[in-house]
């Protein structure tokens, strides 16, 4: 059914949204073609050498006497001298490094070791509107370009993290981890689940609408009295079961509501990450979300669940540190929760918002695009906020 987006055609609401709908998805179809010809799949940008030296962990010369010694990957040369590496060289070079480091050096790959368990970090929040999805993606490729093994779960039926990476749900028709969470014999292994992302190292599984279903199902499972439906809880853990070898850390980017998506994320998770937005209100609706968890948490206890938490931190987002009410929300928030605060903080900046608009993160844009303060203002907080996670799950396995 063909319909113009103002039309006030006579149609019943359900038929009018459901073309509307199918016209957005349509246009954003094109859009995506015209973006990522000729197969609408994301590419990935060059990286700079000081970039590269940066996730490598070391100094830009150290990179470029590699090249001129002619050990590493070859990267691309302007007449000028300018070297750009791809991320699959940047991975190939962070091998190289590591194969022949001297021992006792530092790791240059920061994989799990014997003994070291799957780090599952969850972002969640219960309002809309925090940064969690910008979040969960820049957290999740900036651990893949440091070296590390991640799948990245969309847990939200709105899918924003899926369409971050380049997938259209509504017409790549990827399924969503819904099929690993089922409670009838259609399930599937999560393996089946995954797929690969622009970045190497990063895997994702997508979201759909179909997620929604579990929420649905899930009351009615517990109320035969299943034994699966009284477990719900267990089921993103066990479904991960069967990749745990994989992957170093999973990101999971939770629904904005305490359903049981949500839920069973918390009970899965290693660690968990609550974005603020530094405003009265959102400071309020944090309130009523951290008092209804742990009252829920709390009910669930008594059937079996255990939520065992290596670390949890609340993270400031889009953050105006000129904003004098946001720095005393800030400052409230670190009097209060001293221990559980990230030092640092996600700045709020155009660069952000603008990457969003044509589906793409800092990791992904061109420094060329911005103004190179604007974007290297953004690109510091954003770095500075990953590094500081990245430690916490260091840490959590044992390491300095």
């Amino acid at each position: 059914m063909n319909i113009r987006p103002n039309s006030d055609a006579d149609l019943d609401f359900d038929e009018a949204i459901v073309a509307q709908g199918e016209l957005i998805s349509d246009k954003l179809n094109i859009l995506r073609f015209e973006q990522y010809p000729p197969n609408a799949a994301k590419g990935l940008r060059a990286f700079s050498l000081s970039e590269v030296a940066e996730f490598l962990g070391v100094t830009s010369n150290n990179v470029k006497k590699l090249h001129l010694d002619g050990k590493g990957p070859v990267p691309a040369t302007t007449p000028s001298g300018r070297r750009t590496y791809t991320a699959a060289q940047m991975l190939d070079l962070r091998r190289y490094l590591d194969k022949h480091g001297r021992p006792g050096m530092k790791q240059y790959l920061p994989h799990r070791r014997l003994g070291d368990a799957m780090q599952i970090v969850s972002v969640v929040n219960f309002k809309g509107g925090s940064g969690k999805t910008t979040t969960a993606a820049h957290l999740a490729q900036y651990l893949a370009l440091t070296g590390h093994r991640v799948l990245a779960i969309d847990l939200d039926p709105q899918a924003s993290l899926t369409a971050l990476h380049g997938i259209q749900p509504e017409l790549d028709q990827n399924p969503s981890l819904y099929e690993a969470l089922r409670y009838d014999d259609e399930r599937k292994d999560i393996a089946e689940l995954i797929q690969p992302t622009n970045f190497p190292g990063l895997d994702i599984i997508p979201a759909n609408l179909e997620l929604q279903e579990y929420e649905y199902e899930t009351p009615l499972a517990a109320s035969k009295q299943s034994a699966e439906g009284r477990t719900f809880f267990t089921r993103i853990s066990n479904a991960l079961k069967s990749v745990d070898d994989r992957y170093d850390v999973v990101i999971v980017d939770c629904p904005p509501q305490l359903g049981y998506l949500t839920l069973t994320a918390l009970t899965a998770s290693t660690a968990v990450l609550i974005t603020v937005h530094p405003q009265m209100l959102d400071i309020m609706s944090m309130s009523q979300f951290l008092l209804m968890l742990g009252g829920i948490l709390q009910s669930i206890k008594a059937a079996g669940a255990t939520v065992k938490l290596k670390w949890f931190r609340y993270l400031v987002t889009r953050y105006e540190p000129t904003d004098g009410p946001q720095t005393q929300m800030v400052g409230f928030m670190q009097a209060m929760f001293v221990e559980h605060m990230l030092k640092a903080n996600m700045l709020k900046s155009t660069a952000i918002s603008d990457a969003g608009m044509t589906k793409q993160t800092l990791y992904e844009v061109d420094r060329s695009q911005f103004v190179r303060s604007t974007y290297d203002r953004a690109i510091e907080s954003m770095n500075a906020v990953n590094s500081e996670i990245v430690t916490l799950i260091h840490r959590a396995w044992g390491r300095r």
